[in-house]
């Protein structure tokens, strides 16, 4: 790679913070009684994170042993490009682009949401305008506005700066989720996660309510598969910053696992805890942030309030432990495909603190949108992001296969266990869940907008990959690669 002088190296422990910061986020304060109301009741849901976590370890061991292999931006596009070549690497980098940038003005729609809670009124008066149904007001625009400057500055200074707050954040939100799970224990009853699985309550389900397209609990446990990939999505900020990594590369690489394994058992044991605490269908139909809610019912009185406030203040600190970790993953992703001149050459420019600056102005762009769109936006956009992140970890899955058999003679600081068979599990398990996710009747299903939300966005990535053919003409395979990975020659 090359040396920037001003470039500091970041540990294992802030890449885990990274990783987990970015995955597990505010979704678990505002969406989890959404997640119990798809799946038709909190033990469905939590035993859904626990089959997310048998089909996503293996994906992420793929890229456990593919980021100490090829320590590069760009991760499963640096990888498909190295097994497939350009096409498939154009693919699954777009994909990614576009599942990373999506939760970025998702965050900045979120929180104004979030600290309306803290902050009663804050979106009173007359709105500006309607966008789907959501009423847009000035200070949610001025709000997501001023985070996305402040976190666009924060990243300016480096990913090393970035870290360090997001190991501060990321204490914040898991010792709120702690103590939120154990006060809803206190205050619970096994009756209250009765029925284990219902889908007929009017109060839920029906029209202008929520439309589910499954009628059993076996079906409500795969249901949590449209969305989960959305929510444990995060663990790919890891390998988009592994040119920053000090010490031993391997263990960089092991922090995916670490991440993913402990944000699904943290999912499962929320859902569980919180179905514990209350009634869950009268849970289901609470306001978000109803992780914090649900306490001002369980504890009447100052308990209820604190709590209350715990919870809002920790899903703040996992809203922007999201936020900014996919606005430098998302700048260095586009950087890793300009190197590979898939994308326009002006995004691979970095300043003297190695901080891609061209791609995190498209970062800051697409964060000040956010606000403008409102709430109404988020369902749709959860799902796009999801189809995206299957369809891009399908491609790494395989391209761990395809490079085991075409390059093994390359240097592998870490093997996967279970080796070729491991790597086959996660790449036919991932490809099936993404077929699912277009097929209406199907659990996995995300919806028509998110699909059609996903043709447009990889149709423009067919567009913006033929427009640079001028970059690319006359280049042999060999000279491509150099774009990607012909800097780690220089640090050997």
């Amino acid at each position: 790679m090359n040396q920037i002088p001003n470039k500091k190296k970041v540990g294992a422990l802030d890449f885990f913070c990274l990783g987990f910061g970015a995955i597990v986020g505010v979704g678990w304060a505002v969406s989890i009684n959404s997640w119990m109301a798809s799946c038709g009741g909190p033990v469905p849901a939590a035993l859904g994170y626990v089959v997310a976590l048998i089909m996503m370890i293996p994906i992420a061991l793929c890229y456990c042993e593919l980021v100490p292999m090829l320590p590069v931006a760009g991760g499963g596009m640096a990888f498909a490009f190295k097994a497939f070549g350009s096409k498939i690497a154009c693919i699954s980098g777009w994909a990614a682009f576009g599942a990373f940038v999506s939760l970025i003005p998702w965050e900045a729609i979120q929180i104004t949401d979030v600290l309306g809670y803290l902050i009663p009124g804050i979106k009173s008066g007359t709105p500006l305008y309607n966008c789907y149904g959501s009423d847009i007001y000035l200070t949610s625009i001025i709000i997501g506005t001023v985070c996305s400057l402040l976190l666009f500055a924060l990243n300016m200074r480096g990913l090393s700066a970035a870290a360090f707050i997001q190991k501060l954040l990321c204490l914040v939100l898991v010792g709120a989720g702690v103590i939120g799970a154990v006060a809803a224990i206190v205050g619970g009853n096994f009756s209250n996660l009765e029925p284990v699985y219902d889908v007929s309550n009017p109060e839920i389900y029906g029209p202008g309510l929520r439309e589910v397209t499954h009628t059993t609990m076996f079906g409500g446990i795969f249901a949590i598969l449209a969305t989960a990939p959305f929510f444990l999505a995060g663990f790919e900020t890891i390998p988009q910053g592994v040119e920053d990594a000090g010490g031993d590369i391997r263990t960089v690489g092991k922090t995916v696992a670490l991440s993913v394994g402990l944000a699904c058992v943290f999912y499962a044991v929320l859902l569980f805890c919180y179905g514990f605490g209350w009634p869950w269908q009268d849970f289901a139909g609470m306001d978000r942030p109803a992780a914090a809610t649900v306490f001002l019912s369980i504890f009447p009185g100052t308990a209820g309030k604190v709590l209350y406030w715990v919870i809002v203040i920790g899903a703040i600190a996992g809203l922007f432990t999201s936020w900014n970790g996919f606005y430098m993953a998302s700048a260095n992703l586009l950087m890793g495909m300009s190197r590979g001149r898939l994308m326009p050459k002006i995004f691979k420019r970095q300043n003297d603190k190695g901080v891609p600056v061209p791609g995190l102005i498209v970062c800051l762009i697409l964060s000040l949108a956010g606000p403008f769109l409102g709430p109404n936006l988020i369902d749709s956009i959860t799902c796009f992001s999801a189809t995206a992140f299957v369809l891009s970890w399908s491609f790494t899955s395989w391209s761990l296969v395809k490079l085991k058999k075409s390059h093994p003679e390359m240097e592998r600081p870490y093997k996967i266990p279970g080796g070729m068979a491991m790597g086959l599990f996660a790449a036919v398990v991932s490809s099936l869940v993404l077929i699912c996710m277009f097929i209406p009747v199907s659990p996995f299903f995300v919806g028509s907008l998110s699909v059609k939300m996903f043709v447009c966005w990889m149709v423009i990535g067919l567009v913006l990959y033929l427009g640079s053919f001028g970059q690319r003409k006359g280049l042999s395979r060999k000279q491509l690669e150099e774009g990607v990975f012909g800097h780690l020659k220089k640090t050997e």
